[in-house]
């Protein structure tokens, strides 16, 4: 059965390089990504038009890339969560969490009894076709299963700590659009509201023992942010990627 590495690199205190994708809906982008070095991609039900079908091919192109397949559902609902994980995504990333009660239910649907609510309706496909005990199974998927919060409101940055507090988190991805947007200083990535907010929340996660990230395209900030305590780094989209370098490669031929 398949081990969860992002997750397993996390927990010793590794960083891990991914990024987001919202709109190809071709299973070469997950290979794309998986041989430019990422780690993890983040495939966007919240904001991106993917539908079920093509969450599962994308999921499962990445799966054999070796790239960590997270999906971002569009809300903290059960069958959003369970269809997410039943197309064999290794974690979810749960958006605008700002009740911990709300987010220890949510994390209880991706776990199976008795750690939590999660029905069992795993295929041959989940395991690579390997032969195992449904406890074993059970057991592996629990353990290998990634829970991402985004942490993008002033309310959820004052009960930071609370958050946190609710078992099974692995990491947070910290959403500087909206979070800048709350705070009064929307787009303003570098304003020292964000930039103080955003080491609340990596001085919070590291007292809990959560791996903290955010979300960045520029690059300077990406890096800014490496050198300074955050270690789940989302660096840019699969459309951001495609044209940045595209744009690069026009403008030096334009030279």
């Amino acid at each position: 059965m398949r081990t969860n590495t992002v997750k397993q690199a996390l927990q010793e205190g590794k960083t891990q390089f991914g990024c987001s994708t919202s709109m190809l809906r071709s299973p070469e982008v997950p290979r794309i990504l998986a041989a430019a070095g990422l780690a993890w991609t983040y495939l966007d039900s919240e904001h991106g038009a993917f539908d079920l079908e093509t969450l599962q091919d994308l999921i499962r192109a990445a799966n054999d890339a070796g790239l960590c397949p997270i999906v971002r559902v569009a809300d903290l609902q059960y069958a959003l969560v369970a269809r997410a994980l039943d197309c064999g995504a290794q974690g979810v990333l749960f958006p605008r969490v700002e009740s911990p009660e709300l987010l220890e239910k949510a994390i209880s649907w991706t776990r199976f009894p008795p750690e939590g609510v999660r029905g069992f309706g795993l295929q041959p496909t989940h395991l690579s076709y390997e032969v195992a005990t449904m406890p074993e199974i059970i057991a592996h998927m629990n353990a290998n299963t990634m829970v991402v919060l985004q942490i993008e409101t002033r309310t959820a940055l004052d009960r930071i700590d609370e958050l946190l507090s609710v078992r099974n988190i692995d990491a947070v991805m910290i959403g500087p659009a909206d979070l800048s947007i709350s705070l009064g200083v929307p787009g303003q990535f570098e304003h020292p509201r964000l930039v103080e907010a955003i080491e609340k929340i990596r001085d919070a996660c590291d007292r809990h023992g959560i791996a903290p990230g955010l979300h960045m395209r520029s690059l300077k900030l990406i890096q800014y942010w490496r050198d300074h305590g955050l270690r789940f780094l989302s660096c840019n989209s699969e459309i951001g990627f495609l044209l940045d370098k595209a744009t690069e490669t026009v403008a030096a031929l334009k030279s």
